[in-house]
């Protein structure tokens, strides 16, 4: 039997001669970067003196209670001290000063910094450390919880370069991105992706607005900017969605828009001025608009209008708002960061529909005045041995328009938590609206100390309600 060679096993002169300048060209193309590739590492380049690092340091505190008295757990008498209680004189023990790592950068050249408020939250000192490595201890300008951004300053004896914000309303849906900044604690790390969706709402609050992206975003990223291919800073990395605790691909950053107000006006002085109009709004459902004889279910339905607010005597009950100084509202959610960007004194245009019929009214933006005010302090505290660790407010008619909360839900609003607590630990955020725990009614900041004092069960079922839709989580209360 005879075998037949291929003739691609024995190839002719000219042929074989094609095929290795074929390889060779292929080789040579492969080794080249791109253009691509090269705008990216002049990019990277550019902006990377502008990214900074974060270092928050907060002092020793005493081990967060539980119990009677402290958490022996770790302790070799601790089951005793638990059962008889601790010797006369006995100190709580001591957590060591803590420090955490974030991100930066720099918005102008005479030290200004962005981050975000959770990093530098309840810190005692906050040190800037320079693409360069220089360090600098840092004034914590302003911070604001709402839209999570805090402004440092620095001075580091010259000028720094700083980075432009851009226009994150005109970045698109698949555009690429680019992160930098400290994750795990690795300086100016580079990670790039795309634009995933523009408008999220993660549940911080009605005030802020977020863009998500798949680029890599992990702990120590927080605080850093996300570039678009310009170089312009067009969002903050703020927080990911994980179920591990790393990168997953959902990360989410605060527009640069919202920067911008929220930068400038604690630059100017140390506080947010948000607008206020003064109603309780709710979105137009397909019912609500057929039975309004609506034909489409847009806009923001005025369903109360608040005492003494800047809407008293100007919108109604049954209002649906359309547009708000020409910006259109097509849904409830978007009037509260349209009115709260919004300076306080301005006059201001709103176009609703009224009876059927479309009308223009006018009014002037007043001030906003925080849902923290009426806050009850006694739930933060322990209460006869439990602790869920936030701090809760009434959801009164202002919290309910400040926060897009619908008329048919009733709760206590969480306006803080601490970090460690067995709440945040349940996945509790700012925001969330408690409205039962072990299976009673908490429509009160007393009604849910009741509930706590009562409550048997560890852990204990608690119902929140989040961006409208209710779920079930479980709190070790004790």
């Amino acid at each position: 039997m005879s075998i037949r060679k291929s003739s691609l096993l024995t190839p002719r002169t000219s042929n074989w001669m094609g095929v290795t300048a074929l390889s060779a060209a292929l080789l040579a193309t492969t080794a080249l970067p791109s253009k691509a590739d090269e705008a990216l590492a002049d990019l990277v380049e550019s902006v990377s003196p502008s990214v900074v690092t974060i270092i928050a340091e907060q002092d020793a505190t005493a081990v967060p209670a539980r119990g009677q008295d402290f958490d022996f757990e770790s302790h070799p008498f601790g089951e005793f001290f638990k059962r008889f209680g601790t010797p006369e004189g006995f100190n709580a023990p001591q957590r060591g000063p803590a420090q955490g790592l974030g991100s930066g950068f720099v918005l102008d050249e005479a030290g200004y910094i962005v981050t975000n408020h959770h990093v530098v939250d309840n810190a005692s000192n906050v040190t800037v450390r320079l693409n360069d490595d220089r360090t600098f201890d840092a004034e914590v300008v302003g911070t604001d919880p709402l839209t999570d951004i805090a402004v440092l300053k620095i001075d580091a004896g010259e000028s720094l370069q700083a980075v432009e914000l851009g226009d994150s309303d005109v970045i698109r849906v698949g555009e690429d991105v680019v992160a930098i900044g400290n994750p795990f604690g690795l300086s100016s790390t580079v990670t790039t992706g795309i634009v995933s969706a523009k408008g999220r709402n993660i549940s911080q609050g009605p005030y802020a607005e977020f863009i998500q992206t798949d680029a890599a975003i992990n702990k120590g990223n927080s605080g850093g900017p996300l570039f678009n291919m310009e170089g312009e800073v067009v969002g903050v990395n703020s927080a990911i969605y994980s179920p591990s605790g790393g990168s997953v691909g959902l990360g989410f950053a605060v527009t640069s828009n919202i920067v911008e107000h929220i930068a400038a006006d604690l630059r100017d002085d140390g506080q947010v001025s948000r607008g206020w109009l003064g109603v309780s709004i709710q979105n137009v459902s397909p019912e609500i608009a057929a039975a309004m004889g609506i034909d489409a279910s847009k806009g923001a339905l005025v369903s109360e209008v608040v005492d003494g607010s800047p809407a008293q005597g100007i919108l109604e009950q049954g209002d649906v708002i359309l547009t708000f100084n020409d910006e259109t509202v097509d849904s409830s959610s978007d009037l509260p960061l349209l009115v709260g960007t919004t300076k306080v004194g301005t006059d201001s245009t709103l176009t609703v529909l009224r009876d059927g019929k479309e009308q223009q009214l006018e009014l002037t933006i007043g001030q906003h005045q925080s849902a923290s005010a009426d806050i009850d302090k006694s739930v933060d505290e322990t209460i006869s041995g439990t602790a869920l660790g936030v701090t809760v407010a009434p959801l009164t008619d202002t919290t309910r328009a400040e926060m897009g909360v619908g008329e048919n839900v009733n709760g206590v609003v969480v306006t803080d938590l601490s970090p460690e607590s067995p709440a945040a630990k349940a996945g509790l955020q700012r925001g969330d609206v408690i409205v039962k725990l072990g299976g009673q009614e908490t429509v009160s900041p007393d009604a849910l100390k009741a509930a706590l004092d009562s409550e048997k069960t560890d852990p204990a079922l608690v119902l929140i309600n989040r961006g409208g839709n209710q779920i079930f989580v479980a709190v070790e209360i004790a």
